[in-house]
């Protein structure tokens, strides 16, 4: 697949999740909740993390914002459910490397969908955007 062709595919991933969310809304119950916002483009979210003897064992966001930092956290929630908070939190390192354009070794079933966002780290000031979720996901599994 040429380069193009595989930029433009990304891109629609991209705005597949943007326009038809993935794990938007709420879950019932005993649930983490963490409120993060970025300040300089006005991004916020909400995730609700369900742990389960060390597991994600459900993940659901609410907020506003760019296509990229609601696509981020729709492809996040959906590729961290059934994880450990280990898995979790290791995805989310490899991911603020692809951010950053680090070369990690993606494995294309535990990322899922997650790789169309790398090329976001070709755009520094979208990088926060794209990690948006991610913090919060790592800020709640801590909180644990």
């Amino acid at each position: 697949m040429s380069l193009n062709n595989l930029d433009t595919l990304y891109r629609q991933v991209i705005m597949d999740h943007y326009k038809n969310p993935r794990n938007r809304g709420s879950i019932e119950g005993d649930v983490l909740t963490v409120d993060m916002n970025n300040p300089t483009c006005g991004d916020r979210i909400q995730l609700q993390l369900q742990l389960e003897d060390g597991l994600v064992k459900d993940a659901k966001f609410e907020g506003e914002g760019c296509s990229i930092s609601m696509s981020s956290a729709s492809m996040m929630t959906q590729a961290v459910k059934g994880k450990s908070a280990e898995e979790a939190l290791k995805m989310s390192e490899d991911f603020s490397k692809m951010m950053l354009g680090e070369d990690i070794e993606i494995e294309d079933d535990d990322f899922g969908e997650v790789a169309a966002l790398q090329g976001v780290s070709q755009f520094p000031a979208r990088i926060k955007c794209a990690t948006l979720a991610w913090k919060a996901m790592e800020k709640g599994v801590k909180e644990d």
